[in-house]
């Protein structure tokens, strides 16, 4: 049977009863919403099981829907009385002006137009692109008949407006009768419905297959692990027997030929066998570090380091490597730059990884480290004139198990491990790891760590500091109980701190604020006494060292003002030979603590005296 659709036609002949005429009318108009309806579902089923099946479309799924409203509506009401164009206007978020994306094709040669009552008779043509305000919209939805029905926003909150613009071809023609209006507005609240639905079965589709893509893209992922693990493991298996092959080999050679310390060549022997057992320690260390690092159990040890001591030490121990190759070794140090309050074990560790890289990917030239400070981080720079990294390399340097051929060597030996621990030791003490490289024009590796305390370092103090705060009540209690046999104790919790390195400055006040102190920081003499004439602390922290006086100086005309003569008053220092703790002593302080400090000893110190 054929199936209308278009809009039924009004049957004007009156050759048969009326209840009968009525009734074949109804059935007609029933057939032609039914026939409207399903093709309209079965076209944008199809749409929706294009969209499930391809996961990459030239044309998006929602303007495809859209497009398929447009032109099937407009099929369903255009007939031989009446005209009609329709379109969709979309709303971005916010804005009260939209556009008008989809349009079917009109009947006539000239767009149809819209009237809005509501705004002085505004007339509006229903054309491709054009503006449209958004009250106007919302006036046609009140209109009776309404020319505007609102659909459902999307994900990214687009509104739609599905709108339809009318005109009679016959203007001496009778208009539609109320059944053929309710019949059309049937249609059109059917169609937003199906349109509606179908978006949202389509936002379901879009939302599984991005499931789907990332659990396609976490499986590669591992893949790609398990492949480097197995990758390592060849590797780190092969880099054990190796020297694990030398050490036995050239034991066996000395014990069956017998050792004489005379022979060179079993001399050479025996730098081969404790060269091979270095480098088999230092690959088991890596493998270990990266095990503790990843299951957040690598245990630092934070302290206040000497910077300049560390790196002229760290240098020391690379010189050989560099000698051997004819590499220069050059350290610059900003002269400001003192102290700063790291894991002295690790941060040696960071730099001697990147140094002996640097030293390995190098021929020809120099090797650097360059210490400065920028804002409130400490760079240490480690730089060559080595062959460099490629753009491609750089990507794949700090992963787990990776590692780049080397072609200034004819060796790669090494897990490739090295630079992974030395990104994630940088990472715990709250800092980062940078990379500059241009191939044929050497490496830049540059270690950001924080001047002060920060994230887990200064978790770890405040969590050592948790935990001495007990020994802390105890020393309390004991000076209550001197307190009450007569001698004098200061209750107040203030603290001054007279220290001019920041880092240390910054250490010490971290640490005693979390055992309850209320601590005043100073760099120099002329900042003690203005804030000495403001405050009366409670106790006296003074470095012996300041850029400005004497330490010991000040002690002694502290102790020559009745006012402050009675506070007491603890020296540290970086003074550790013997008698030098005399030496304070008889300057007038009552304690000494010495360089680099013990928190515990610090904070039982000023608990004793406050």
């Amino acid at each position: 049977m054929q199936q209308s659709s278009s809009l039924p036609e009004q049957n004007s002949q009156i050759d048969k009863t009326p209840a009968l005429l009525t009734t074949i009318q109804h059935l007609r108009e029933q057939l032609w919403l039914e026939s409207s309806l399903n093709q309209l579902q079965c076209r944008l089923n199809d749409c929706l099981l294009s969209a499930s099946t391809q996961m990459s479309q030239t044309r998006p799924p929602e303007a495809e829907i859209f497009q398929i409203v447009v032109n099937l509506l407009h099929k369903a009401l255009s007939g031989s009385r009446v005209q009609c164009a329709v379109g969709i206007a979309l709303f971005q978020p916010q804005e009260t002006v939209g556009q008008v994306c989809y349009v079917s094709a009109s009947p006539s040669s000239q767009t149809l137009t819209l009237e809005v009552r509501s705004t002085k008779g505004t007339k509006l043509r229903l054309r491709l692109h054009a503006a449209i305000r958004f009250e106007d919209v919302q006036q046609m939805e009140r209109q009776k008949p309404a020319s505007a029905w609102p659909l459902v926003e999307d994900s990214s909150g687009v509104k739609g407006w599905l709108i339809i613009a009318t005109a009679n071809s016959n203007s001496n023609c009778e208009p539609l009768n109320p059944s053929l209006n309710e019949l059309r507005s049937q249609l059109i609240n059917k169609t937003v419905e199906y349109c509606d639905r179908t978006l949202a079965q389509l936002k379901q589709i879009q939302s599984w297959q991005q499931h789907s893509e990332q659990l396609a893209s976490f499986n590669q992922e591992l893949e790609r692990t398990n492949q480097l693990k197995n990758q390592f493991l060849a590797n780190t298996s092969h880099e054990i027997r190796t020297p694990l092959s030398s050490i036995i080999g050239f034991t066996h050679l000395l014990l069956a030929q017998g050792y004489e310390p005379e022979k060179q060549r079993h001399q050479e022997y025996l730098h081969i066998i404790q060269s091979s057992g270095k480098h088999l320690l230092g690959l088991i260390n890596d493998i270990l570090d990266l095990s503790k690092i990843e299951a957040n159990q690598m245990e630092v040890q934070w302290d206040v380091v000497d910077v300049p001591i560390l790196c002229r030490n760290v240098l020391a121990l690379v010189k050989e490597k560099a000698a051997n190759k004819g590499l220069k070794l050059r350290l610059e140090i900003d002269p400001d730059i003192k102290n700063l309050v790291a894991d002295p074990l690790r941060l040696k560790q960071m730099l001697l990884n990147l140094l002996f890289n640097a030293v390995k990917f190098t021929n020809l030239g120099s090797v650097g480290l360059r210490v400065t400070t920028q804002d409130l981080y400490l760079r240490f720079t480690i730089w060559d004139t080595g062959i460099g990294i490629s753009p491609e390399n750089q990507a794949l340097l700090f992963r787990p198990y990776s590692q780049i051929a080397n072609s200034a060597s004819s060796s790669n030996e090494g897990t490739g491990l090295g630079l992974v621990v030395t990104k994630q030791l940088a990472e715990i003490h709250g800092g980062s790891l940078e990379l500059e490289s241009e191939v044929n024009r050497g490496s830049c590796f540059t270690i950001l760590l924080p001047l002060k305390p920060t994230g887990k370092v200064l978790e770890a103090i405040e969590v050592k500091a948790a935990k001495d705060l007990e020994i802390s009540q105890d020393l309390n209690n004991y000076s209550a109980s001197l307190a009450e046999s007569g001698d004098v104790i200061s209750s107040s919790k203030q603290v001054l701190l007279v220290e001019d390195d920041l880092a240390n400055a910054e250490l010490m006040r971290i640490y005693l604020g979390r055992l309850g102190y209320q601590v005043t920081c100073v760099k120099n003499a002329f900042e003690m006494w203005t804030i000495l004439s403001q405050m009366q602390p409670a106790i006296i922290l003074i470095d012996v060292s300041l850029p400005d006086a004497n330490g010991l100086n000040l002690v002694q005309q502290l102790r020559e003002n009745s006012q402050y003569q009675n506070i007491p008053i603890i020296a540290q220092t970086a003074m550790a030979m013997k008698g030098d703790r005399e030496t304070c002593l008889a300057a007038g302080v009552n304690d000494y603590i010495s360089k680099p400090l013990d928190l515990q000893l610090l904070g039982s110190m000023v608990a004793k005296y406050s």
